[in-house]
This record gives structure tokens, sequence and C-alpha cells, in this order.
């Protein structure tokens, strides 16, 4: 694979992110895909749909994992509804994540990612020790399909991220760095951030977003890559600092005009990652 190959994330049947057609039309060549719900992973489908990318010259990076009953509407809905963290929830959301790792396998790609959750950052809280351990049970299954598990980051500050990938202690524990998250949670600096967890980086998402809120506007709303805080190029030259050259995987959730924002984004990185590149 070239070096920072270009992608956006995309789903099939779920409705989430650009379909495969608009894949297509835009030429990429690496997606992030969200799982499908269960009706979607037969082996019949699994076989159609890794036919479907091939043919289409497209490679799935990392497959990501989600529940239907996440809430992201308010901080407060999601430190109770999303992830492995909810303790109600936890041994379904289990069972479907090691089921979406081997969908995954299925589909010939070495990773799966997701949204943890608020782990507790208290070492004396039960349910860091649950969290900790639920993590350490997906990583191990992963680790027998040769796959990665990534957290995407975003809920946590960086220095909090490290401590816990550092106590889960599985190698093929990963980060899927998303600046704008860091922003839209109040998490920290991005490229502050990511010089803390460079080292587990193993994909990320060209993601914006702006501090200052607009009327109206939903705390979690992202921005058009390049009109936010992020500062694209400088986050593009601290992963070539770093030495990640692993896909750029573009992520815009909340448009009006999404597909032209995702043009318009893989326009941007294209030409910034030529200069960086061209300048070796």
């Amino acid at each position: 694979m070239d070096r920072w190959p270009l992608g956006i994330f995309t789903s099939i049947g779920g409705g989430l992110g650009a379909g495969l057609d608009a894949v297509r039309r835009l030429g990429v060549k690496t997606v992030q895909l969200h799982a499908p719900d269960g009706s979607w992973r037969s082996a019949e489908r699994c076989r159609d749909t890794r036919r479907q990318f091939a043919d289409s010259g497209i490679t799935v990076t990392v497959v990501f994992v989600g529940f239907p009953d996440d809430d992201y509407t308010t901080i407060d809905s999601v430190q109770r509804t999303v992830g492995l963290v909810p303790a109600a929830s936890r041994p379904d959301r289990l069972a479907e994540t090691l089921a979406i790792a081997g969908y995954a396998r299925e589909l010939g790609v070495d990773a799966i990612g997701m949204h943890l959750g608020f782990v507790p950052t208290s070492h004396d809280d039960p349910e860091r020790a649950a969290v900790i351990a639920a993590t350490r049970q997906v990583c191990d299954h992963c680790r027998t399909l040769g796959q990665r598990f990534h957290l995407e980051t975003g809920q946590e500050s960086a220095d909090e991220l490290r401590a816990f990938i550092t106590e889960v202690d599985r190698d093929n524990l990963a980060v899927n760095f998303d600046p704008a998250n860091m922003i839209l949670y109040g998490a920290g600096e991005p490229l502050a951030a990511l010089d803390v967890v460079g080292p587990w980086v193993h994909s990320v998402h060209c993601k914006d977003a702006a501090r200052q809120r607009q009327p109206g506007q939903p705390w979690y709303a992202d921005a058009p890559l390049g009109t936010g805080d992020v500062n694209v190029a400088a986050f593009l030259a601290r992963l070539q600092r770093l030495g990640y050259y692993g896909p750029l995987t573009v992520e815009r959730e909340y448009s009006p005009d999404q597909a032209g924002d995702l043009e318009a984004a893989l326009r941007l990185l294209g030409d910034l990652r030529d200069r960086l590149l061209g300048a070796l």
C-alpha cells in the first residue's frame, strides 16, 4: 500500500457514513467500515460484500463496532450508554463485539475499532477493572484472528488513554486517533495528545471541529476539514514525524453537503500529502 492512501468512513445497510456507491465515485482506495447489523453478516452476504469491495479495488482497513442504543445526544448520555462501559449491557455488547471481529475476519480485515466509552479513572473503581477485563477479552479474541483492537480517541485525555492501554497490557491494543473528538469532548489539544499516544496509533480519522459553537449547534457537530481548529497540515506533519503513513480516513458525520465536504477534504489531504511526501 502506498504511503498515506486516502479513504473515507463508510457503511453498508446502516445509513452511517457515505455508502459504497459514493466511495466508488470518490475514487478512494481505502475505507473504514461501520459494522452492519446481523442480517448483513451471513456467510453469503459477507462473501458478496467482500467481492464488491475487491472488484472496486477498495481495501477495508478497520471495521468499527457500534450499538443501536449508543446515545450521543449529550455528554451525559454518552457516559451512560456508549461502548463497553455500561455494566448492564456489557455482556451482550461484548458478545456482539466478538462476533463483529469474526465478521471482519471473513472480510479479510485485520482490525476492529470502537468508542469504548467513559472508562472510570479511579483505579479503585471495580467498574474500571471490569472494563479492563472486557478489553483484554476482546484483544485476546482478536489475537486468535490476527487482528488489532483500535480504541477511538475522544472520551478521555491522552494521558488517561495511555494509562488505560498500559494497564490492559495487550500488544494488539491500538489507537484510532480522531483529532476532532479531542476538541468536541474537551479532552485536550489534538497535536499534544497525538504526541502522547503516538506509539499506539494504527489508524486515524481526518476530521475537524471548531471550539466556538454556533447558536443551536449540537455539541457533537464536526466541521468541514480545514475549517476548524485541528490544523490539518500540522496534524499530517506530526503523523509524519511519528512515522505513521497508514490510511488517512476522512470522516464527515453531520453535514448538509456530505458529498461536497468529502470531495473537498480529499482534495485538501491530497495536496498536503503530496507536499509533505515530496519534501522527503
